[in-house]
């Protein structure tokens, strides 16, 4: 199983520090890049594509709903036409910027309560992807590898759209193949256990549950939270893993 390695980046806002960048961008192939809505401003957003570049790194937007108080991680009751001009401007300021910088803007992936309810909502999940597919350079969509991939390659396919699929190295995984909760005891990995995960995740394309069930993921890429220290930390040996 040949996975790549994905990373939330460019997180921080003015003074506010997020998330050790510059220690996990030398070890990964994709790095999610804040486009201000969540997280990040222009000089952080420059900045963190210039850091990609010069590590020859993949470069996706990371949109979220306009919630820089509470991170992103506030879910909205947005309607379609919401959604899509949200999507749709994120893309655009760092795909301008990138094209500015001489880098091209490969993918997209939607952070913290836009992401989990693009899997949740299938209105929400329609209107990310048409968002997604109508955009001009055709960018691909990074979405959770989950039992429903197959439907959602199809919703994908009838909009002329490309996924990745991807799992993730340091959050538990729930019975139904969701993220477990992080208000929940144990929905961030420790180290062991993320090395543990990814190991699984590469000999047997399965993941453990919090029950103790084993649950078959086929995913493209894996994600490490750059605001999880202990992930960052782990970063190179999981590539290596990766790698070996």
């Amino acid at each position: 199983m040949s996975l790549t390695l994905n990373c939330d980046l460019g997180e921080s806002y003015g003074s506010w520090k997020m998330g050790l960048d510059e220690q996990a961008m030398p070890h990964i192939h994709q790095a999610n890049i804040a486009c201000g809505f969540h997280a990040g401003d222009a000089i952080i957003m420059r900045k963190t594509i210039q850091l990609a570049k010069d590590n020859g790194v993949s470069i996706g937007a990371h949109p979220a709903y306009p919630d820089l108080q509470g991170f992103g991680r506030r879910s909205m009751n947005c309607s379609h036409d919401e959604i899509l001009a949200y999507v749709q401007y994120q893309i655009g300021a760092i795909e301008g910027m990138a094209k500015s910088m001489g880098v091209s803007l490969d993918y997209v992936k939607p952070h913290g309560a836009l992401y989990n309810d693009m899997m949740a909502k299938d209105n929400v999940r329609a209107a990310v992807m048409e968002a997604v597919a109508t955009h001009h350079s055709k960018p691909a969509l990074m979405l959770q590898a989950v039992p429903e991939n197959a439907q959602h390659k199809v919703e994908a396919e009838n909009l002329g759209l490309k996924l990745h699929f991807e799992a993730f190295a340091d959050r538990c995984y729930d019975d139904d193949g969701k993220l477990l909760s992080r208000l929940k005891e144990g929905a961030v990995h420790t180290r062991d256990k993320m090395m543990a995960q990814v190991k699984q995740l590469i000999q047997s394309q399965t993941v453990t549950t919090v029950s103790g069930d084993t649950l078959p993921l086929l995913a493209d890429t894996l994600c490490v939270h750059g605001d999880n220290i202990e992930g960052v930390r782990a970063i190179a040996d999981i590539r290596a893993l990766i790698d070996g």
